[in-house]
């Protein structure tokens, strides 16, 4: 936990329990490192280095979880000091409120590294004991382990970070719900617009271990012996076997190129139908448009124009439907050209990053070259 504690820091921390120092201050990437704790507890648990060998000390099984680690996403948009605060007041608010100690660190990417300059992120570690003014307590807070409580930290987390996005008059926002969750809320308040635009598959997340992986050589799957050892009704003493070898479909890199395809398609489709619909449904407007200048020019010739609107409010009232539904659909497809584009992007940026280069898609190869990585 003491090598954890150092890396994530950037710092070099002695190991009392192994006898070694782990020194990762030559580490680039760490912009701020903090540990905050609860009010009255003791002040020796504000220093790293004795707070994680403590933690190490007082555990007696080899299998003891030591600590708990949140990795969160910070907003690009955001300058260093309102990222800072933005997490400090999470922290805050969150987790030292309930006795917990929080030592957390901020990292900003490394052009050098290949790393994505909007990847702002921190690395939060948190006491499973709460915080007194002897120390930590002998006893874990099992309550903290609870999937209830979890949710509420990521719907807190989206909040703080909205809250932030609103005060800097940005518009972008953070929805902690999946992808599914939202699209039934969006149907639930009569925004089908917003609703279709959900209609993605997620992707999922790369690591850096991966992107090395990458890098270095092809990965290939393997099977892996996986959990505890069981006794089996014929008495032998075996654990589970995951044969990767079946199931796998390619690395994760892969996958995301595959789904940002589909997804891509999929807008592709979408915006083609509401094309062909706003074509349709233009050519009916510009029918009820002439039918009622038609009206209205014999009714002038006659000078009687509350018959000229009698005998087109029918056609007015279609003229202005048909307008309202012109100007959703060019909402929805304007909002799916985006998503479209969007998707692209990241296609993109996945294949110069592997150097998955396709010939079904010259036009990604050129537009992803002349675009800066």
């Amino acid at each position: 936990m003491v090598a954890v504690a150092a890396y994530r820091a950037g710092e070099a921390l002695k190991d009392d329990r192994r006898g070694t120092v782990a020194d990762y201050s030559r580490r680039r990437g760490v912009v701020h490192a903090e540990i905050v704790v609860p009010e009255g507890c003791a002040e020796w648990l504000g220093d790293r280095e004795t707070l994680w060998n403590h933690v190490e000390a007082i555990e007696q099984r080899r299998d003891a979880q030591l600590a708990r680690e949140i990795n969160i996403a910070l907003p690009h948009e955001l300058t260093k000091e309102e990222r800072l605060d933005l997490v400090r007041a999470f922290v805050r608010e969150q987790f030292v409120a309930e006795g917990m100690v929080v030592d957390f660190a901020i990292h900003a990417p490394v052009p050098e590294k290949g790393d994505d300059p909007r990847n702002f992120h921190a690395h939060v570690l948190l006491s499973m004991r709460q915080a007194t003014p002897l120390g930590l307590r002998r006893v874990k807070t099992r309550e903290w382990n609870s999937d209830s409580m979890l949710i509420k930290w990521r719907e807190a987390w989206a909040s703080h970070q909205n809250k932030a996005l609103r005060e800097r008059g940005l518009i972008a926002r953070v929805d902690h719900r999946t992808l599914a969750v939202q699209k039934a809320s969006a149907l639930s308040h009569g925004d089908r617009v917003h609703a279709l635009t959900l209609e993605r598959v997620p992707e999922v997340h790369v690591g850096p271990k991966v992107r090395k992986a990458v890098r270095q050589r092809p990965p290939a799957s393997k099977d892996k012996v996986k959990g505890p050892v069981r006794r089996r009704p014929t008495g032998r003493k075996t654990r589970r076997v995951v044969r990767y070898t079946e199931f796998d479909e390619g690395s994760r890199s892969e996958f995301n190129t595959a789904r940002l395809r589909a997804n891509a398609g999929r807008f592709a489709m979408k915006a083609a139908k509401i094309q062909a619909h706003l074509a349709k449904f233009k050519t009916r407007q510009a029918h009820y448009v002439a039918r009622i200048r038609e009206s209205e020019l014999v009714e002038q010739a006659r000078e009687d124009r509350a018959t000229a609107w009698e005998r087109t409010l029918h056609a007015r009232k279609r003229a202005a439907q048909i307008q309202w539904l012109i100007s959703e659909l060019d909402r929805l497809f304007f909002e799916l050209l985006h998503l479209r584009e969007n998707q692209l992007v990241r296609l993109t940026v996945w294949s110069n990053r592997f150097g998955y280069w396709r010939q079904d898609l010259p036009y990604l190869h050129v537009w992803g070259r002349a675009r800066p990585r």
